[in-house]
């Protein structure tokens, strides 16, 4: 790997497939904190996910509970 950048915090490296790893003090970093040191030093850009436009909600009346039918008293007597 070829040392790239070294920093107080960590020394970025570049691996031979054209990637970057990222060393702290403590371990490697990974994940969105090596995303975000390398796009701070402006060696990758991180492309932002298409916004699509929101579906319009569907507009439905609201909902209306039918009565509950009891049987009539009159029913009841036969």
């Amino acid at each position: 790997m070829e040392k790239v950048k070294s920093t107080d915090n960590y020394t970025i490296f570049k691996k031979k497939n054209n990637r970057y790893a990222v060393k702290a003090s403590n371990g490697w970093v990974n994940g969105d904190e090596k995303v975000k040191i390398l796009v701070s030093e402006k060696l990758i850009t991180v492309a932002l996910p298409k916004v699509e436009a929101a579906a319009p909600a569907e507009e439905s009346a609201p909902v209306e509970e039918a009565p509950v039918e009891t049987p009539s008293e009159e029913a009841k007597e036969e």
